[in-house]
């Protein structure tokens, strides 16, 4: 009898196993990833076909997260090959989250809780993404190129200047591809080691965040307990990222930080998905001298699109702040940060990015500064400072 108890036990325990795994991480991201227009509000004539020129360039989706199959069109998040496609969206920035903090706000977080750690074990990812951030940031660059293998050939990974420009030459016979590139949401994940740089560098990691909603080894959040700038380790990373044509990111950097970055910086330094305190006064957003200043680097800001970024939840208020932006940055140093998937609520997904084409024209933006904007001066960057 107390076998046959035990026996059913082990498949009872089994059968909540694969019901956590099956149905636990569909329902979080039905959650958090939510979109309030999910069908296209795109009516002008003009802008569908300003929009169907363009090259457009998205520098932040962690839509690597979640476990879905990126290769079919999805029924919730926002980001996949189908939607990116049908959004002509031509290079899509995939950023690696490793560590989230319990109680995730802008204002402080501690490190000392993680639920990626349940997440990893639920979905589930191999055992040693577990217990170390390193082997998470690894296993999603595995699945970023497995995603390209499988995608008969609508994806293309870029890691140089010279996998771009292949790219986007043959872009132009067949319009229905995208090129994908690997950022870090955060330091942590070198575990305090600089040589973990090259480990990533091989996966193909080709921005690096220095923070996350916490400080780590390298610097200060704008979200930590200390916010504090660049410790002497920090400013190593620093050199190192430079030395190998890794772009630095700092998006979620603290003030002190971000300062002391661009003291040293000797190339362009990206911000891959963030607000402006010109239309959205808060902790996570840059300030005008910010803007200024990352510019003066040759950089480009990503304009995120969901409400804490834009204080609102439409197209109209993305606009407005990439009108800000470049009204203190330049038309030149303005793009899209769009954070998609990054358990945020945004006004569409990636097949709606025309509605963002329209919303500009309405804001008074020549065809030509849109272009810039929606991804012309993305594909210039990575175009210059790719390895």
């Amino acid at each position: 009898m107390g076998k046959r108890i035990a026996k059913w036990a082990a498949v009872i325990l089994l059968l909540v196993l694969a019901a956590a795994v099956l149905i636990v991480p569909a329902e979080v991201e039905r959650r958090v990833n939510r979109t309030l227009q999910p069908q296209s509000q795109v009516r002008s004539e003009q802008a569908k076909e300003l929009h169907r020129r363009l090259l457009v360039a998205d520098l932040h989706a962690d839509s690597l997260l979640w476990g879905r199959d990126l290769c079919a069109r999805g029924t919730r998040g926002h980001v996949d090959l189908p939607r990116l496609v049908e959004g002509n969206v031509a290079v899509q920035a995939f950023t690696v989250v490793t560590k989230v903090p319990r109680g995730l706000n802008i204002e402080r977080n501690e490190p000392d809780s993680d639920l990626i750690t349940w997440s990893a074990m639920v979905q589930p990812w191999p055992p040693r993404t577990w217990t170390s951030l390193r082997e998470r940031a690894l296993y999603q660059a595995e699945l970023l190129h497995r995603l390209a293998q499988d995608s008969d050939g609508r994806l293309v990974v870029v890691k140089s200047r010279e996998d771009l420009r292949s790219f986007l030459e043959r872009r132009t016979r067949e319009p229905g591809i995208v090129a994908g590139f690997l950022g870090l949401e955060g330091a942590h994940a070198l575990e305090g080691r600089l040589d973990n740089v090259d480990a990533l560098f091989d996966a193909g990691f080709r921005m690096v965040g220095l923070t996350h909603f916490f400080d780590n080894e390298f610097a200060g959040s704008a979200h930590g307990a200390a916010k504090g700038g660049l410790t002497p380790l920090g400013r190593d990373l620093i050199r190192r990222l430079e030395e190998r044509r890794i772009l630095v990111d700092l998006a979620h950097a603290s003030p002190q930080a971000i300062q002391d970055v661009l003291a040293m910086a000797t190339r362009p330094v990206i911000v891959s998905h963030t607000g402006v305190k010109g239309t959205c006064d808060n902790r996570r957003n840059l300030s005008d001298a910010e803007l200024r200043v990352i510019a003066a680097t040759g950089g480009v800001i990503g304009i995120g699109f969901w409400p804490a970024a834009v204080c609102g939840g439409d197209v109209r208020s993305i606009a407005r702040a990439i009108r800000h932006a470049v009204k203190i940055a330049g038309v030149d140093h303005v793009g899209l940060g769009s954070d998609f998937d990054g358990a945020v609520t945004t006004p569409f997904d990636a097949s709606g990015l025309g509605q963002l084409t329209q919303a500009l024209l309405a804001e008074g933006f020549t065809p030509q500064e849109i272009e810039k904007i929606m991804g012309g001066n993305v594909v210039r960057l990575l175009g210059e400072n790719l390895p």
